[in-house]
């Protein structure tokens, strides 16, 4: 049937667990509202049309006359939650409030209620004073022939009755009444055409074998077996996180099918939008990234203690290594010099450097240090060649001492270790002494027996000038250390066999002895040695005490060597 019309009462209803007072819908129908009385049904949750797939509605109804009613409602728009019921000729007889629940009833077992609800029915003036008819159960149609007789009979009985008692309004009252008498005739007419108890039962069973039309046991143990988790939205597309949302994709822990159009937290790096499948099994899943432009993938697993794995990326063709890249890495230098970090190992405590193989190292109370028995802590680069001799390795080791930036180097040769030499900074030679005088023809002097005379140097080749008086021929040291000296004098009048006495004095006062000049000719050269130690600001001179001369000497020439050692 097409171009019905009906009388909409419209129920919006949003399903939640904050207010399931009973609604007081306002609705009102008519008693003549017969076949257009519609309850629209407007269900949504949490913000959205609440779907109605694999579910039944049901309607319960409870009428002003205490009769209960429940009905099948009509899914007209799953996506959008539209459903409704249309109140049938017999209920929208039945006026006054009643009282209405709605329910949904899912495939999988559970249930919802949406809402209670009341609505009116309101009674037509045209049903009006009519006496309420009771309901019987009418075993055969002979019986029900026979009840509607007696009630017309009951009627005209009224029709007479009531034109006594109302003279005045006896035309109104006679008219209704001879309505409602039609009515009752109609229906009587109509039973002529019922079917008998037998036709109607065979009608019944036609209907329940009817399997084009039912559904068998056999169909519900197969639905009901089916998939019945929601992997995506209900028009089957992926379930969309947009660009409003940041999404954690910790918390993406569903199985399911995933459009996430935000960069989001957690995700995998350089990614900004992607499709994602999630597999989850009791407390271990799988996430399986694929980036929306198309070109990466990556996945990870949330472990059993809760933890995720680093996210891994799927290699493509487009990673692929060829074999000339491959060859030229198996070509390269495959020895580690540190280890893969860049940074130089730490050597254990105890650790001959000797024993090294090429590489960095660094470390503290190492065996065989330039300093033995240092504790410090040493850098040591080691240069190992393939070349042997005598069961020797060649063999370069350089050690820096952290502290004070002291560096040594050794090396081995056929004959083994050839010891350490250390390196001179450029501080170091700025900060040493080094006098050198050179000038023979103004250093001449005459000395007396039995007396000490100072030695005179001429001009000098020392490194600081400051450093060397030559009027005093004095030496003043800048620096403590080590010094070694060297003497050089010459004499062509020295007696043979004379004992002459060379030392040096400090301050003006004899400090150290370098040794005895005894002459086997009268022309004669002495050169002596001294290592000595002194202290900044030392003022040195040299001096000659000739013994066993018996005569005053000449000092033709008199050189001095003072270099700083350490």
């Amino acid at each position: 049937m097409t171009n019905q019309l009906f009388k909409n009462g419209v129920l919006p209803f949003v399903v939640d667990a904050y207010d399931q007072s009973v609604y007081d819908s306002k609705i009102v129908f008519s008693t003549q509202d017969i076949g257009t009385a519609k309850l629209v049904f407007q269900m949504r949750k949490d913000g959205v049309p609440l779907p109605l797939s694999a579910v039944d509605g049901k309607l319960v109804l409870k009428f002003a006359n205490g009769s209960k009613h429940i009905r099948n409602i009509t899914l007209v728009d799953k996506v959008e939650g539209i459903a409704e019921y249309i109140l049938d000729s017999n209920e929208i007889k039945i006026f006054g409030k009643v009282q209405a629940s709605l329910n949904l009833y899912y495939r999988n077992g559970q249930s919802l209620s949406v809402h209670e609800f009341t609505f009116e029915i309101d009674r037509n003036l045209i049903d009006r004073d009519i006496a309420p008819a009771a309901e019987f159960y009418i075993d055969d149609f002979q019986s029900l022939k026979k009840q509607i007789e007696r009630m017309a009979a009951e009627l005209e009985t009224d029709i007479q009755n009531r034109t006594e008692d109302m003279q005045g309004n006896i035309d109104k009252i006679t008219k209704e009444l001879q309505e409602q008498l039609d009515r009752m005739k109609e229906k009587l007419d109509d039973l002529e055409a019922l079917e008998t108890k037998q036709g109607a039962q065979d009608k019944v069973n036609a209907h329940a074998n009817n399997s084009e039309i039912h559904v068998v046991k056999a169909d519900k143990d197969k639905w009901n077996n089916g998939q019945l988790y929601r992997l995506t939205q209900n028009n089957g597309k992926p379930i969309y996180k947009g660009t409003s949302e940041t999404t954690d994709y910790n918390e993406i822990t569903d199985t399911g099918f995933y459009l996430i159009y935000n960069k989001g937290l957690n995700g995998p790096p350089s990614i900004n939008a992607s499709f994602m499948i999630v597999i989850s099994y009791t407390s271990t899943l799988l996430q399986t990234i694929y980036d929306t432009t198309g070109r990466k993938s990556y996945y990870r697993i949330k472990k059993t203690d809760s933890t995720w794995s680093e996210w891994t990326r799927v290699l493509t063709e487009e990673d692929k290594i060829t074999q000339s890249e491959k060859d030229k890495w198996n070509n390269g230098q495959l020895f580690k010099l540190t280890p893969d970090d860049g940074k130089v190992a730490r050597l254990t405590n105890g650790t001959d450097i000797f024993t090294l193989p090429t590489g960095f190292y660094m470390g503290a109370n190492l065996v065989n240090t330039p300093i033995s028995n240092d504790g410090s802590f040493y850098y040591v680069e080691v240069l190992e060649t393939a070349y042997s001799q005598d069961d020797v390795n060649y063999k370069r080791i350089i050690v820096t001492r952290s502290f004070d930036n002291m560096t040594w180097i050794g090396t081995f040769h056929a004959q083994g270790f050839r010891g350490w030499k250390k390196t001179l900074t450029v501080e170091d030679v700025a900060n040493s002494t080094f006098v050198d005088t050179y000038d023979q023809d103004n250093s001449s002097v005459s000395a007396a027996e039995n007396v000490a005379t100072k030695l005179v140097f001429g001009a000098t080749r020392a490194d600081d000038l400051s450093e060397y008086n030559r009027t005093r021929a004095e030496i003043t040291l800048k620096n403590s250390g080590l010094y070694l000296i060297r003497l050089y004098v010459t004499s062509t009048n020295i007696t043979v066999g004379s004992d002459n006495i060379l030392a040096c004095y400090v301050n003006g006062t004899e400090f150290q002895r370098l040794g005895n000049w005894n002459p086997t000719t009268a022309s004669s050269t002495c050169v002596l040695y001294l290592s000595q130690k002194f202290k900044a600001g030392d003022k040195v001179t040299f001096y000659i005490t000739p013994k066993g001369t018996g005569k005053t000497i000449a000092i033709n020439t008199a050189y001095v060597t003072m270099s700083q050692v350490r």
